[in-house]
C-alpha cells in the first residue's frame, strides 16, 4: 500500500540507488526477490543518504549513535553527516513567524536579520532584537518541512516492513531502528520538546561541586514567545570552540592554561550529566560548543538528548574503570548486566573477546589510549555475540566520542586519565555513601537494627519448622536420573539373586526330606523356577555388558 502512496517519491529513491549502486534496496523497492541483502560500502551509504535529501542525512545521523549495531567504519563515516541545505527565502520565513506570533512581528521585535546564522533541515536561525532590545535567536522551522517528513517516514516504514521479512531485517532490527527514527524525527519538529530539554538542562547544570557553574552557559528561552514551529531564546555571542579566533592570547603560556581549564570544565560538564544527572546533551560536536567573548563556554542545540537510569549510570562508571584497568573478565560482566535481551550468551567466549580486543593496549601509554575508541570497540564486541543492548548506549558512546574527538582537537596535551581519574573517585564515594554520608550512615544503622532485631525470630521460626519436621527441602540436582536408574538396576538384580537362592535351598530342603517322593512334584517346581530366573538373571548380566 505505501509504494502506490509515494510513488513519485519512490521513483526519486529508485534513480538515487540506482545511481549509487545499491542493487539490494533497489530490487526491496521494485517488489524483486531479494534473499542475500548487503549493506552498500560506508562512503556509498553516505552518499545514498545525503541524495536522498534532510530526512535521510537525519537517519544516517541517528545510525552513526548506533556502534552496538554497525562496524566502526560506518559510524566514522556517517558521523560525517551535516544537513547544511539552501535557506529558505525570507518571505517565506517571514509567513511563518507572524503566524506563529500572538502580536503583530513589529510590535514584538525591533530587527530580525533576515540572512540567517545558520540552515539545517528541519530549520534555520536568524538573529533578531526583542522590542525591550534583548538579543535572541529565532529558530524557525521550514514551512512545509512536516509535510515532507510525514511523507518520507511512511516510506520508511514501508521499506522496514519489507525488510523485516528478511533475516537481515531481523539480525538488525530493521523496524526497531524505524520506530526509533520515526519517534526522533516527530520529537524534532515539535520546538517546545527542545526548548523543555534545554531548561532542564540549564537548570541541572546551574550547580555542582565539580566545577564553577558560572563558567557554563545554556540558552535561557523565552516561553511566551515559543511555539511548535518557532522557538525564541537567550543569543549568545562568541565563537566555536575550535575556531581559530579563539587563539586570542598572545602569551603561550596563558593560552595553555586557558585551554587546560577549558577541557577540565567540559568533561566535568558532561561527566554530572552522563553519571549524576542521567540526563545529557547527546550531540557536543565542534558547531555545539562555543567560546564566548566574556570567558564562558556556551552548549548550543539541545535537540539530542540521551537518558541513563540509576542502575545503567552505575553499570557504566564500573565499564570505565574496567577499561582503564583493561580487565576483560569485567567488561564481559558489566556487558551481560547491560543486556537487554535473554538469549543465551558464551562466557568464555566474550571474556575471550574482551581480552583480545583489549590485549593490543596494554603496552601503551594511558595518555595514549582513545577512551571512546574502546568503548566504540567493546560496543561491537557485544553485537559480534549477539548480546542485545539498550538503544541509549549508542548515544552514551557517540557523546563520550564527541567530547574526547573536541578536546584532543582543542587541547593536543589532553591526559584522558588526569581529567577523569578525580571524578571516577568521586562517583565511587558517592556510590558507597550518597550525597549525604551522614544520612547514608544512619541509613545503614537502620538496617542493621531492623536485622539484629529479624534474625532472632526468623532463626527460631526456621528451627521451629525443622523440629516440628514441617521443613522441606526442594532439591534439583542435574544428572541424577542415571544414577537412580543404575540403583534401581542393582537393587532388582540382588532381589532376584536373593530370590533365586531362597527357591534353590528350598528345593534342597524339600529333597532332604523323608517324604519327599510325596513331595517331588513341588521339588521338581522349585527347582525349574530357580533355573529360569538364574538363567533370565545371568542373560541379562551379560547384555548389559557389566560383567567384568
Amino acid at each position: 500500500m505505501f509504494l502506490t502512496q509515494t510513488v513519485p517519491r519512490q521513483r526519486d529513491i529508485i534513480e538515487v540507488l540506482f545511481r549509487n549502486g545499491w542493487d539490494y534496496m533497489r530490487r526491496v523497492l521494485t517488489g524483486a526477490k531479494a534473499d542475500d541483502p548487503q549493506l552498500p560500502p560506508p562512503a556509498v551509504l553516505k552518499n545514498i543518504l545525503v541524495d536522498l535529501g534532510p530526512v535521510y542525512v537525519k537517519l544516517g545521523q541517528l545510525l552513526s549513535t548506533r556502534p552496538d549495531l554497525l562496524s566502526g567504519a560506518y559510524i566514522d563515516e556517517l558521523s560525517t553527516l551535516q544537513d547544511e541545505v539552501p535557506a529558505v527565502p525570507w518571505a517565506d520565513i517571514e509567513v511563518l513567524i507572524r503566524k506563529q506570533l500572538k502580536r503583530p512581528l513589529e510590535e514584538t521585535f525591533a530587527i530580525i536579520n533576515p540572512v540567517p546564522v545558520a540552515a539545517g533541515s528541519i530549520a534555520q536561525t536568524h538573529r533578531a532584537t526583542l522590542a525591550d532590545g534583548r538579543e535572541v535567536a529565532l529558530k524557525v522551522q521550514r514551512p512545509g518541512i512536516d509535510l515532507t517528513v510525514a511523507q518520507d517516514i511512511a516510506l520508511i516504514q514501508g521499506i522496514a516492513d519489507l525488510v523485516a521479512r528478511t533475516e537481515f531485517g531481523q539480525n538488525y532490527e530493521i523496524k526497531a531502528i524505524a520506530e526509533e527514527f520515526t519517534k526522533a524525527l516527530e520529537a524534532e519538529l515539535d520546538f517546545t520538546r527542545e526548548a523543555g530539554y534545554t531548561d532542564q538542562l540549564r537548570r541541572n547544570l546551574s550547580q555542582s561541586r565539580w566545577y564553577d557553574p558560572t563558567k557554563i552557559v545554556v540558552a535561557k528561552i523565552y516561553w511566551d514567545l515559543t511555539t511548535e514551529k518557532l522557538m525564541v531564546m537567550e543569543w549568545l555571542d562568541g565563537v566555536p570552540l575550535l575556531s581559530s579566533k579563539f587563539n586570542k592570547l598572545e602569551n603561550a603560556e596563558e593560552l595553555a592554561a586557558e585551554r587546560q581549564a577549558i577541557t577540565t570544565l567540559l568533561f566535568r560538564v558532561f561527566f554530572q550529566q552522563l553519571y549524576i544527572d542521567g540526563f545529557f546533551h547527546a550531540d557536543p560536536h565542534p558547531g555545539n560548543l562555543f567560546y564566548l567573548r566574556d570567558g564562558r563556554v556556551a552548549l548550543l542545540d539541545c535537540g539530542m538528548v540521551g537518558r541513563l537510569d540509576p542502575r545503567t549510570q552505575q553499570i557504566l562508571t564500573e565499564m570505565l574503570l574496567a577499561i582503564v584497568d583493561l580487565d576483560a573478565q569485567r567488561c564481559a560482566q558489566l556487558t551481560l548486566q547491560l543486556a537487554d535481551s535473554r538469549q543465551p550468551v558464551i562466557l568464555a567466549r566474550l571474556e575471550n573477546d574482551y581480552d583480545r580486543m583489549l590485549r593490543k593496549y596494554h603496552n601503551m601509554n594511558l595518555s595514549e589510549i582513545n577512551f571512546s575508541k574502546i568503548i566504540y570497540e567493546v560496543l561491537q564486541v557485544a553485537r559480534n555475540n549477539k548480546i542485545r543492548l539498550p538503544s541509549n548506549m549508542g548515544l552514551y558512546a557517540k557523546t563520550l566520542a564527541n567530547l574526547e574527538g573536541v578536546a584532543r582537537g582543542f587541547n593536543p596535551e589532553l591526559n584522558f586519565i588526569d581529567e577523569i581519574k578525580p571524578l571516577l573517585t568521586d562517583l565511587f564515594r558517592r556510590q558507597l555513601f550518597g550525597d549525604s554520608p551522614v544520612r547514608s550512615l544512619l541509613r545503614t544503622a537502620l538496617d542493621l537494627k531492623s536485622l539484629s532485631l529479624q534474625s532472632p525470630r526468623q532463626i527460631e521460626l526456621l528451627l521451629d519448622r525443622v523440629t516440628s519436621e514441617t521443613l522441606q527441602w526442594n532439591l534439583s540436582l542435574r544428572g541424577l536420573d542415571g544414577l537412580r536408574r543404575t540403583l534401581d538396576d542393582v537393587a532388582n538384580r540382588l532381589s532376584f539373586s536373593i530370590l533365586v537362592g531362597s527357591l534353590i535351598m528350598g528345593a534342597a530342603i524339600i529333597s532332604s526330606n523323608p517324604r519327599s517322593d510325596q513331595l517331588s512334584f513341588l521339588n521338581n517346581v522349585l527347582f525349574a523356577a530357580a533355573s529360569l530366573l538364574g538363567l533370565w538373571l545371568i542373560i541379562s548380566i551379560l547384555r548389559s555388558g557389566r560383567l567384568r
